[in-house]
């Protein structure tokens, strides 16, 4: 099973579709693109939440870091007067100086994140979306950030004019994912934002192409017009896409075979019939282990 996850709503997804498939079984290619170095160290936040979820590690209220995690040197850097952009716990900046330790040794990306995935006890395959670096830049009424200062520094306040992937032209597939998906006959794409989470891997060189010979089921993460979660909304609308499930379906389009909308939301087969898709409806609202479960049911059940 391959997935392409972002950093919130898919590990949600994830988490169910463990309790259906082996982890081991489970490769999951992850956004890069909201990455950054932080204090002389690499953070992966989209990578880290799903090895932390596969390791037993995550913090499941949150659905970042990790699990009772402290803030200490946090801190410290703060009342010595060093701003980070992100707030990191203690026990999730050990993961950011292995992995960057790796990085500077000499490893790759998909080397580094593998290694550290796996003395953290996480079994399934995850793998970054490419090697070369990607930053997901949003435009606004302020001037042009990355998105963790739009999001994270800015609470996403500021007025979008519009997304730009850069480096994206720079990048291409990399073997281990290329061979991932030449082994799977299905792929999903999770629930996570279609702009900034989903968007920049299909933005990798050879990507879309890649997937486009495969059997592709999505899950929206819109209701009716609004996001579940998280900016969507705002950078879709920037973006020109339309803020509903029929956008989103039409941002995947070129790749779509089954969409998976929420039962609440009136998006119907007649919306979308010009792009030859099937529309299914269910519970997309995973506010518990059991609906993840259940909503993972459903996407399997498309898959077979």
């Amino acid at each position: 099973m391959l997935v392409l996850s972002g950093g919130t709503g898919t590990p949600k997804l994830l988490g169910g579709l463990r309790h259906l498939v082996p982890d081991e079984d489970i490769t999951v290619v992850v956004n890069t693109a909201e990455d950054l170095w932080v204090s002389g160290n690499l953070v992966c936040p989209d990578i880290d939440t799903v090895i932390y979820l596969f390791a037993g590690l995550l913090d499941t209220d949150k659905w970042w870091g990790v699990v009772q995690d402290t803030y200490r040197t946090h801190e410290a850097l703060a009342s010595a007067g060093h701003d980070e952009v992100l707030r990191l716990g203690d026990k999730d900046r050990a993961t950011h100086i292995m992995r960057s330790e790796f990085f500077r040794q000499g490893a790759s990306l998909t080397e580094a994140v593998g290694r550290t995935a796996r003395m953290l006890g996480a079994g399934a395959n995850i793998l970054p979306m490419c090697d070369e670096s990607v930053s997901s830049m949003i435009s606004t009424d302020t001037g042009t950030m990355h998105f963790q200062d739009f999001w994270v520094g800015q609470k996403g306040r500021p007025e979008v004019l519009g997304v730009e992937y850069k480096g994206a032209e720079n990048t291409s597939v990399t073997d281990a994912i290329r061979k991932a998906v030449e082994q799977e006959d299905n792929i999903i794409i999770g629930p996570s934002n279609p702009i900034t989470s989903i968007g920049p891997i299909l933005a990798v060189k050879g990507m879309r192409e890649l997937i486009q010979s495969k059997y592709v089921v999505a899950v929206s993460p819109i209701i009716e017009c609004e996001p579940v979660s998280g900016p969507a909304g705002k950078l879709m609308s920037a973006c020109g896409c339309e803020v509903s499930s029929r956008g989103v379906a039409r941002f995947y389009e070129d790749l779509l075979d089954v969409f998976v909308i929420d039962e609440r939301d009136g998006l119907g087969l007649r919306d979308v019939e010009d792009m030859n898709v099937a529309v299914v409806s269910a519970d997309t609202m995973m506010t518990t282990p059991e609906k993840s479960s259940a909503l993972a049911e459903v996407v399997m059940r498309e898959m077979s």
